[in-house]
């Protein structure tokens, strides 16, 4: 897969996550950098879902 194509995928995942999970901010977002485990760790931190679920809702909005 080409970088430009992650970062386009990346770019549409991100707008789908923040209109998901609200309190996360472009900082947050940016800190993550598109690694899939320190977004759900993040998520996790400020929402207190199980790293499966916020899984299973990431892996449904890349659908």
């Amino acid at each position: 897969m080409s970088g430009d194509k992650i970062a386009g995928e990346w770019k549409q995942l991100r707008g789908k996550v923040k209109q998901k999970w609200g309190d996360l901010t472009d900082n947050d977002l940016d800190r993550t950098e598109g690694k899939m485990e320190e977004l759900e760790g993040l998520i996790q931190e400020k929402y207190g879902s199980t790293k499966d679920e916020i899984r299973k809702q990431l892996d449904s909005l890349k659908s």
